[in-house]
């Protein structure tokens, strides 16, 4: 009996560790391809999960996240017979376990020799510099490509990058003189066209410094116009106000006169009232009579008394 014992114990044991051995447990974003008797029996999802010993078997186990495919460089040659390197970076998720694990054998390296083929055959239509300035072209039909080839293996392409492109060295110099001379070209026109707007700047500067001094000048003149024309009308003024002056006296003088008796001076001043309507003429020339001149001297005194009041 003891030895019975000893074997159930034994048994039991072995199931227990048969049991636990055939349970699983799915972790997040990954799937479990289960073959029954050498078939596809089923898809395990995320949680706790059990085979059946010795029936069952986990065939693959595929992680359902996006993944990363960095190629190394790649011997492309161009439409103008350039060759250069191009190193490819895939990204790509597992959509359908089935498809991945039944589609293709070794799926990773039948997708770089699928991306390898299809970069040479794009950049073999593109010449150099379209391969150098069209990378967004290249992406988008690489892309395209790849996702419809990888269907029947349950893989969707997501994303490809060209991470580099490495031309032949003697290509890099040639493009580096090119860059090199087409940034002197464009220094040269920036630094003309800045001479330029100098030039027209201090030209500008200059016209309007010309006019402000000719309006400036214009302006002073006019002002001493004005002052010479306010002086002239001022001493015209006092010259006519002197001349009334000496009119009134002489007024007041003959009236005096006249009222005592007319006699030579009386005669005198109207000679020299005769004068002056005479001065007030055309006439260029006066001769004055030698018996008058003394009048003249006192009237002229006179005028002179007034100016300087």
């Amino acid at each position: 009996m003891p030895e019975l014992f000893i074997i159930l114990g034994i048994v039991a044991v072995i199931l227990f560790i048969i049991i636990i051995s055939n349970i699983s447990v799915v972790q997040q974003s990954q799937a479990y391809v289960i073959e029954r008797l050498g078939a596809f029996h089923n898809i395990w999802g995320v949680g706790l999960h059990m085979k059946i010993p010795f029936i069952d078997r986990i065939a693959r186990r595929v992680s359902l996240k996006e993944q990363v495919l960095d190629y190394p460089p790649q011997p492309v040659i161009t439409k103008d017979n350039v060759t250069m390197q191009i190193d490819t970076v895939v990204y790509f998720q597992i959509t359908d376990p089935k498809l991945y694990a039944y589609g293709v054998e070794m799926p990773m390296a039948a997708m770089e020799t699928l991306t390898a083929t299809t970069l040479r055959n794009i950049i073999g239509d593109l010449e150099l510099d379209q391969t150098l300035t069209s990378r967004d072209v290249v992406n988008t039909k690489m892309r395209a490509i790849l996702d419809e080839a990888t269907d029947p293996w349950g893989i969707k392409v997501n994303r490809v990058e060209l991470k580099n492109i490495l031309p032949p060295q003697d290509i890099q110099s040639s493009m580096e003189k090119q860059m090199k001379a087409e940034r002197d070209r464009r220094q040269a026109i920036l630094q003309a066209e800045g001479q330029k707007k100098s030039a027209i700047l201090i030209a500008e500067g200059e016209r309007e410094a010309a006019i402000l001094k000719a309006d400036a000048e214009k302006q002073a003149a006019i002002l001493k116009a004005e002052a010479e024309q306010q002086a002239a009308i001022l001493k015209a003024d006092g010259e006519a106000q002197a001349i009334l002056a000496v009119q009134k006296a002489l007024a007041d003088s003959m009236a005096l006169l006249n009222e005592k008796a007319p006699n030579d001076q009386v005669i005198k001043l109207k000679s020299i009232e005769a004068m002056q309507k005479i001065a007030d003429g055309k006439a260029t020339k006066i001769i004055i009579p030698s018996e008058m001149q003394g009048l003249v001297g006192m009237a002229n005194g006179l005028v002179e008394g007034v100016k300087e009041k």
